[in-house]
């Protein structure tokens, strides 16, 4: 009987990360954020299993669904800040609402970008969150240093949760108000 053994995880330092980027930038600028996106959403399941990993050895659970919610957050923000990601804070924000929050998050590089531009963290997260919370999770970045704001700010929700906020935002208003709507709702 064969046995499949998971693959060993691949690292792609930061300096091919933002190649990537560029690269794309370069050739295809109005279909960049879609692929970098597309392609952070395939590396989600490395780096879900990486925390799947990191949970059993630091809190001796075997999976991170067994882990108290109370230990969730920092064991993210250990994770994400060993992974070399930077540091993370999560917190709920409403219900079914989360914000995940990096002062220097490795994909953000002040570059006076015109909106948020953490497309690959965005698509990585989504896949991870998705794995983390069983269900289909959205991420939209909200706030980025590319574009120099003070932090990274993803928003982590279900698809529905986070089209209605983008339907907000483009009607003008500002995402602390839909959360804001969303949290007394």
């Amino acid at each position: 009987m064969a046995t499949t053994m998971t693959p060993p995880r691949l690292s792609l330092g930061r300096a091919a990360l933002d190649q990537i980027r560029v690269v794309l930038e370069r050739e295809v600028p109005d279909r960049a954020p879609g692929l970098l996106r597309e392609i952070g959403f395939a590396a989600g399941v490395a780096i879900y299993d990486g925390f799947v990993e990191s949970v059993a050895q630091r809190y001796g659970v075997e999976t991170p669904q067994a882990l108290d919610v109370r230990y969730l957050g920092e064991a993210l923000s250990g994770y994400f800040r060993e992974e070399g990601w930077g540091s993370a804070m999560v917190e709920q924000l409403a219900p079914g609402l989360l914000g995940f929050d990096s002062s220097d998050w490795a994909e953000a590089e002040p570059r006076g970008a015109a909106v948020p531009s953490c497309h690959f963290s965005a698509g990585m997260l989504s896949d991870f969150f998705t794995r983390l919370g069983g269900y289909p999770a959205a991420v939209m970045e909200v706030e980025c240093r590319s574009r120099g704001d003070a932090r990274c700010r993803f928003l982590v929700g279900s698809p529905d949760v986070l089209t209605w906020i983008y339907e907000g935002l483009v009607a003008g208003a500002a995402s602390d108000q839909l959360i804001a709507t969303l949290k007394n709702a």
